[in-house]
């Protein structure tokens, strides 16, 4: 059954004006839910990235295993190497014309065992204007521990914004200035890399303002050195590239080592020229991994080279303003609001928010292109908690309407067919009230008031009771629909709620069946002393069917002169016959049955006679159900 939703107005706004107000607090202040943006960019930054294919003139040389292994074999020892091996290196990429040489590796203090290798790495920077360090931020620092920035301001090369102070102490670690000579410092940049709360980083800073001094990342010195558009904001937003853990080109440290320091070299002369040259880390026992959206093992070296790489080629993402978020998430509820205010089906509901969903998700992918970044994440996971929760509230009012549906049908007609009826979608605002052409049953027992007064109350309940439920069961097995019991009478009538071409025939078979039943219901109570007889009358025309109560309670019944004669025709039976119809219920059951003429009645309420008819038990045709095998077995 397909379920619309029947929340009344109230609630509705109620809910979306609840949910929206918390997704607008949350994009602009709590940021509980941004894990959904997060997680919908990371894959489409993921799928973008296999598109984007490293730019060749960025190559690392890469402090990897292999290289721990052999130059620990072959040269200098474990790790850490004597800084005269980067020295060495330098000296063989200045002679090969590469365009810079960045190290990822951290020259903060001395040898204090081998200082003369120092030595050798600062000649071999002192003469170079392409070399670039690190320098760390620490996390925290006790209050007389860092760097007075004044003192290491100029040799930084440092800008300010504003009024800097002077005497602010920084929680940075700068190159040894007496391993990579001081004029080195003013090519120093920050390696942070920023991490999210969820343990993903995403950006690299460009720079941090601290008491008006402008640090530079290491990415933005380069970019700054070499004219790259760098832009102004405190860090930017990274475009991933194809080959996961290792975008650029990789050459091991220990081969192109060991190739400088053969006779015969085997190695292209001009290998690393015009060429950036990032020098860091791959080696699994150096621990410098990161987790980013395209891989949870990124090594550090190739996020700075991938930094560099984005400067190089200007392509930063950029964060789409939050306006967009916001002017998202109100579209998106009031269009929902309306499509449920308006009770659409909520099959259909789904289907065009899923489709919007592929659209929106799509439109994201696409503004990926034009470097823009289109969180939409949260917008999406706050419209759909809505549409859910709506659903959700539907479906529990909808199950609530079809049991009450359910139990007011099921007092009228056969409980099994009042269920099949629900589970069709029948609802009791669907059954509209109507003028039907039906076939009304009255059904009393006879001498009833003499019986009461001479039997407990109690016993006469108990035998109303049962009596009524074995009759009940009857009408119900015709198809009839019961309408009440008024006193000691049944009324019940067929053609209503659901059509019924043969109704006269149904209400007919009923009527033999109740006879039959009486008699049994006789012999069962016969050491009671008690013995009931009944009279039934029916009639076939037109009448108003429909609900008739209050809210609290509804009744489906039928109102008009056909009920009324049917009511004085069971009147009529006494001192006739049992059962009594009218010439139209005769008419209606064509040759279904076999009947008696029992001539004209005048009835209260009727100038001219009304012609009756018994159905004969003795010459029946073939009946409906087993009414005229029970009918003959009564007789």
């Amino acid at each position: 059954m397909a379920i619309r939703p029947r929340l009344a107005n109230a609630t509705l706004y109620w809910i979306c004006l609840a949910l929206m107000t918390v997704a607008l607090v949350d994009l602009s202040w709590l940021h509980w839910f941004r894990f959904a943006d997060s997680m919908l960019s990371d894959w489409q930054l993921k799928g973008r990235a296999e598109k984007l294919v490293a730019d060749p003139e960025i190559v690392v040389i890469d402090i990897d295993d292999y290289s721990l292994t052999r130059m620990d074999e072959k040269y200098v020892g474990r790790w850490p190497w004597p800084r005269s091996v980067y020295g060495e290196l330098i000296n063989e990429l200045e002679k090969q014309g590469a365009k810079a040489i960045v190290f990822d590796v951290e020259f903060y203090e001395r040898d204090m065992v081998r200082p003369e290798q120092d030595d050798v790495l600062r000649e071999a920077v002192v003469p170079t204007r392409n070399t670039f360090f690190a320098m760390q931020w620490l996390d925290k620092i006790g209050p007389d521990d860092g760097l007075v920035i004044a003192e290491v301001a100029a040799a930084l090369d440092l800008p300010t914004s504003g009024a800097a102070d002077p005497k602010v102490k920084l929680p940075l670690l700068l190159p040894n200035e007496q391993v990579v000579g001081k004029k080195a410092l003013g090519r120093t940049g920050s390696i942070n890399y920023n991490e999210d709360k969820d343990g993903v980083g995403r950006s690299y800073d460009l720079w941090r303002d601290v008491a008006g001094w402008r640090i530079p990342s290491l990415p933005a010195r380069v970019g700054k050195s070499f004219g790259y558009a760098v832009p102004d904001e405190r860090s930017m937003l990274l475009s991933w590239l194809a080959g996961e853990q290792h975008p650029h080109a990789h050459v091991s440290f220990f081969d192109v080592y060991d190739d400088l320091n053969q006779e015969k070299r085997q190695r292209t002369p001009l290998e690393f020229k015009d060429r950036i040259v990032v020098v860091g880390s791959t080696a699994s026992g150096l621990h410098d991994f990161r987790n980013t959206p395209v891989s949870a093992l990124m090594p550090g070296v190739e996020i700075l080279g991938t930094a560099i790489d984005n400067l190089k080629r200007g392509m930063i993402l950029r964060e789409a303003p939050q306006y967009v978020s916001y002017a998202l998430v109100v579209l998106a509820f009031l269009l929902l609001l309306y499509a449920l205010e308006r009770r659409w089906n909520l099959v259909q509901i789904f289907g065009l928010l899923s489709m919007g969903t592929v659209i929106l998700v799509g439109g994201a992918y696409a503004a990926l292109s034009w470097s823009i970044l289109l969180p939409v994440g949260r917008p999406l996971l706050f419209v759909w908690t809505f549409y859910f929760l709506a659903a959700l509230l539907a479906y529990v009012r909808e199950l609530r309407e079809r049991t009450r549906t359910e139990a007011v049908l099921s007092r009228v007609i056969d409980p099994r067919v009042a269920k099949r009826l629900v589970s069709e979608g029948v609802k009791l605002e669907d059954i509209k009230s109507e003028q039907r052409t039906i076939s009304v049953l009255f059904s009393d027992i006879r001498g009833f008031t003499t019986l009461s007064e001479t039997r407990p109350a109690g016993e006469i309940v108990e035998l109303l009771n049962r009596y009524f439920s074995m009759q009940a069961e009857t009408v119900f097995k015709h198809g009839g629909a019961l309408d009440k019991f008024i006193g000691d009478a049944i009324m019940a009538f067929w053609g209503a709620p659901t059509d019924d071409a043969r109704h006269a025939e149904h209400a007919v078979a009923c009527a033999l069946d109740m006879a039959a039943n009486l008699a049994r219901f006789n012999a069962e109570i016969a050491n009671s002393g008690i013995a009931i007889d009944i009279g039934v009358g029916i009639h076939t025309g037109t009448a108003v069917v429909g609900f008739v109560g209050s809210k609290r309670k509804l009744e489906y019944t039928a109102i008009g002169d056909t009920v009324n004669l049917a009511s004085r025709i069971e009147g009529e039976t006494k001192g006739r016959t049992r059962i009594l119809v009218t010439e139209a219920t005769r008419d209606f059951c064509n040759s279904a049955f076999s009947f008696r003429d029992f001539g004209e009645v005048h009835v209260k309420g009727r100038a001219a006679g009304v012609r009756v008819f018994a159905p004969d038990v003795a010459t029946m045709n073939d009946a409906p159900d087993s009414s005229a095998q029970n009918a003959r077995a009564a007789a």
